[in-house]
């Protein structure tokens, strides 16, 4: 069992030397985030608030990131009845902090505007709301107004460092089961969402980064007996000794898991098959799962030194998840994703 600390204590994020000042998982963001703080050359910072909403046989995904050298604002449409698969990413140079994400987040609206896009993140007091305006994606125009409620709940909150480079660092928080109501339209085709069934999740991220890193990240969401429950699982990079970002979701509440692997299938020549069926399993049995495939929404590019392979997989999840108490709770045919990601930037 590795070492699982929690930070429980309000602080800042990172010390004198730009190190973390204390490394663990917390039930919410205990720690100050400053870009002022980082010791690490600038044009190495990544900030990014990445959204996810899956509805009945379909998904939106929005993301407005700061990666240093290059920004990149994202929308995703996919439909796994059809098989479509709809992103045409935004790519700037050098936003280095000018889309002035904010530091913490629970407060501060990211708005996006060019030509063909406008894309907005808002808060207000007890839900996220994403509005969107794209002229053009992949040929038709796209528009969303998406409200996600954000009942008083534990996310999962993690702050660890790289054991090579102590000033690289990641700062993320992951809140699961947001219920999602709105529409999403694409050409004259509309996705709608309902709050009984279907989740937003946010993806938060604040950190500076080695230049190559694999990791693995699986989440996703479904009501358990009328509850909402939802797990986040991750790891691959980093030195995961104080902490890993493994949780459970239950009606508000956080259950903390040690190690969960994903158990991806190999072809005989060596290459990982991503469509064939996968399983979760976790180190103390609390996390028990089979993984039916139904869409690898695989990316690869190459920009000069910046490398990205990327396998998001969509698919069914069938098996068992114990809370802390001892609880044994049965998932059945959630829609949910797991990724296996590398990348060179």
């Amino acid at each position: 069992m590795s070492m699982q600390h929690e930070v429980t204590n309000k602080q800042k994020l990172l010390n004198a030397e730009g190190h973390i000042a204390e490394e663990g998982w917390a039930k919410s963001l205990v720690w100050d985030y400053s870009r002022q703080d980082i010791t690490a050359p600038k044009w190495r910072i990544k900030e990014w608030d990445y959204y996810l909403v899956v509805g009945d046989n379909y998904a939106c995904a929005f993301t407005i990131s700061d990666l240093g050298y290059i920004g990149m604002i994202s929308v995703t449409l996919l439909d796994f009845n059809t098989d479509e698969n709809h992103t045409n990413p935004v790519i700037t140079v050098l936003p280095m902090g000018k889309f002035a994400l904010p530091t913490h987040s629970s407060g501060g609206n990211i708005t996006f505007k060019n030509k063909n896009l406008k894309l907005k993140f808002i808060q207000e007091k007890g839900y996220r709301r994403i509005l969107c305006d794209y002229n053009n994606l992949d040929g038709k125009p796209f528009k969303c107004d998406i409200r996600l409620e954000q009942p008083e709940m534990d996310s999962m909150c993690i702050a660890t460092s790289w054991a090579e480079k102590r000033d690289h660092f990641y700062y993320n928080q992951k809140i699961n089961c947001m219920p999602a109501k709105g529409s999403a339209f694409y050409g004259d085709k509309e996705y709608k969402f309902n709050p009984e069934t279907d989740f937003g999740t946010l993806d938060w991220g604040r950190g500076v980064w080695t230049y190559d890193n694999t990791w693995y990240w699986s989440s996703g969401n479904q009501r358990i007996n009328g509850k909402p429950f939802g797990f986040n699982l991750g790891y691959g990079f980093t030195d995961r000794t104080p902490a890993t970002e493994n949780m459970l979701f239950y009606d508000g509440k956080a259950h903390k898991l040690d190690e969960v692997t994903f158990e991806i299938p190999v072809k005989e020549d060596g290459t990982k098959d991503y469509m064939s069926p996968w399983k979760f399993t976790s180190n103390d049995g609390r996390f028990e799962c089979d993984f039916t495939p139904v869409k690898d929404r695989s990316d690869f590019t190459k920009i000069g030194p910046i490398v990205t392979d990327q396998h998001q997989v969509f698919g069914r999840l069938n098996g068992t998840a114990t809370l802390d108490d001892g609880t044994v709770l049965e998932i059945k045919d959630m829609l949910m994703f797991a990724e296996d990601v590398h990348n060179k930037y």
